[in-house]
């Protein structure tokens, strides 16, 4: 959980900042404004897109060594990448040079997030008792409203404190290179966990795979499944976290620290309903949880319009339901997905999924909701775009088997 909170919150200033200020600062010769936060919110995208590479890069080694060891290099590859983030100058220092490192150091970011969440939801659930599985599973997925309230939270003080016109110059930096301290904490946990005992004893029964991406190939369709069913996740959360900051400041026009602190409120639900749908799923199993979720969505999609107004009362409902949901789909993936493999390739085809999907559902959705905006479709637009990602979820997990009670040491 430390450790995918501090991946998280990496993950997190950047949405922040895309949203925000990059498109001033990275794309300043672009005249019009929306066009240039179009950009700023491809950039974002860039990440999204490097996680696939990510997940087979650590998923190769995490199935042949063990998942302690990749789970370090994980965090270290992220860590540095937002370091370097912050120290970056902008197109008026260096041009186009600047777009180029800056794209660099995103897809840093996703290949180092991409082993990270994997990795970190195989060390809960091979520690995790049978009946507890999904349980134990939601802690890794915790550190994603950890890390989300972390970087919000200190980009509302910061705001609060500096203005934005201060932000725009400089302030933005402070949340990247604050990352560093939060590295070295995660490296020293890190260090003192050890290996997890399936692992181990596949190890010892000479059951791990020498070729883990190529022994992935018999069980495409489970790849496609996780990766169809996880994209609405995705899709969710990146117009809930950084679509809607954009258009709650510049579409409806309230204040940057009132929109980040309406976020800050409503996250406190996503973690709650993480623990409850995990709890749910150890009960009546994960397809059943995450079959009522998505339809859930699908409904909450259409009254998105109704809801995205200038009130603070009716977008802090958007925000809460909206989180609500994410918890519940978000919480019992940490089992689901790696319950999809066997052993010998666990670390490869639960991260490729998880990945995957953060492209179909992810990847452009901030990109996707603001052209959506912009064109005749308006806010309605957005709305249906979501309730559509949830229909090709609901097909998908019409089509997984339940895996509550499989034996996760095979």
């Amino acid at each position: 959980m430390v450790g995918t909170a501090i991946e998280f919150y990496d993950n997190y200033c950047y949405s922040i900042a895309a949203a925000s200020y990059f498109g001033a600062i990275f794309f300043a010769n672009v005249t019009d404004p929306v066009l240039a936060q179009i950009m700023a919110f491809t950039t974002f995208a860039v990440s999204l897109l490097a996680r696939p590479f990510g997940s087979m890069l650590f998923g190769h080694f995490g199935d042949k060594m063990g998942r302690k060891k990749t789970l370090v290099i994980a965090l270290l590859t992220m860590g540095i990448a937002t370091f370097l983030v912050g120290c970056l100058p902008g197109y008026e220092q260096v041009g186009g040079a600047s777009i180029i490192i800056l794209c660099v150091c995103r897809a840093c970011q996703g290949v180092g997030l991409a082993g990270e969440w994997s990795g970190a939801a195989l060390v809960a659930t091979e520690n995790a008792p049978k009946e507890k599985r999904a349980l134990y599973g939601s802690f890794p997925n915790l550190g994603a409203p950890i890390g989300f309230f972390c970087a919000y939270g200190l980009n509302f003080l910061l705001t609060t404190h500096l203005g934005q016109a201060q932000m725009g110059a400089w302030g933005w930096r402070i949340p990247f290179l604050a990352s560093v301290v939060l590295v070295a904490i995660g490296l020293y946990v890190r260090a003192r966990m050890s290996e997890t005992p399936v692992f181990r004893q596949a190890s010892e029964q000479h059951r791990t795979s020498k070729h883990p991406l190529h022994n992935l190939l018999p069980y495409w369709k489970e790849v496609v499944l996780g990766t169809l069913a996880m994209g609405i996740t995705y899709t969710l959360f990146y117009v809930l976290g950084t679509w809607s900051l954009s258009y709650g400041v510049r579409g409806l026009g309230f204040q940057q620290s009132e929109y980040l602190l309406l976020q800050m409120v409503s996250v406190v639900f996503f973690a709650i309903f993480i623990v409850v749908s995990c709890i749910y799923a150890d009960k009546v199993g994960r397809k059943k949880v995450l079959f009522v979720v998505t339809a859930a969505t699908f409904v909450f999609s259409f009254f998105t319009p109704f809801l995205l107004v200038h009130s603070a009362s009716h977008v802090l409902i958007f925000l809460c339901l909206g989180f609500v949901l994410m918890g519940g789909l978000f919480g019992p993936c940490g089992a689901y997905l790696p319950e999809l493999f066997p052993v010998s390739v666990r670390y490869s085809g639960a991260g490729l999924s998880y990945n995957l999907a953060a492209i179909f559902g992810g990847a452009f959705a901030p990109t996707i909701a603001q052209a959506l905006v912009n064109s005749k479709f308006g806010i309605t637009g957005v709305g249906c775009y979501m309730a559509v990602m949830a229909a090709v979820a609901l097909l998908a997990l019409f089509l997984i088997r339940e895996s509550k009670d499989k034996d996760y040491t095979l």
